[in-house]
């Protein structure tokens, strides 16, 4: 089920069940449904939207694609997004998330990316979190080059130095003495 994408680009859609009401955009290739009017792709373009939240992608997938658990590239940049949504999470297929031009600023949100097992390619650049030193993650490729080594070296040691030290509770035997 290699179809070519199901692109609801410039649709002005503001929340993603919007993207049931809209025909997708032509293609260089056409793209082909079931009987229930449900796509054979494992792609979705939402990019260049007025989206804020992903509120509902758990409902929309299945109404829009024959094997919604399969989708391995998911397109949402250019979009009004602040948070990486955990329903993103679900997607246990994805491979490559666009995520650049959006509204992401806070670094911990990317954490959240980290139980994709199959994600290789994201793109964060456009958004506020660009600001932050290293926030380039562990993957092969970030915002479309490659992670170098020592990029996942600099990042594993701020990782590593960010984390708060925690002290350690005094044993309640020993303040009795």
């Amino acid at each position: 089920m290699h179809g070519p994408p199901v692109d609801l680009s410039f649709k002005d859609i503001s929340h993603v069940a919007g993207a049931l009401s809209e025909v997708p955009n032509s293609g260089l290739r056409p793209l082909k449904s079931n009987s229930e009017r449900k796509y054979l792709s494992c792609c979705l373009r939402l990019n260049n939207n007025n989206i804020t939240n992903l509120v509902g992608l758990h409902f929309v997938l299945p109404r829009l694609l024959v094997e919604p658990s399969k989708l391995g590239w998911l397109d949402l940049s250019f979009n009004k997004l602040t948070i990486i949504a955990s329903v993103l999470c679900e997607l246990k297929e994805l491979q490559v998330l666009y995520l650049h031009g959006n509204a992401i600023w806070n670094l911990a949100e990317t954490d959240k990316l980290g139980e994709l097992r199959r994600l290789h390619t994201v793109t964060l650049h456009g958004n506020p979190i660009e600001a932050v030193k290293n926030y380039r993650f562990d993957l092969k490729r970030m915002d479309f080059s490659a992670v170098t080594p020592k990029e996942k070296a600099l990042a594993n040691f701020w990782c590593h130095c960010s984390k708060p030290v925690k002290k350690a509770k005094k044993n309640d035997e020993s303040a009795v003495d």
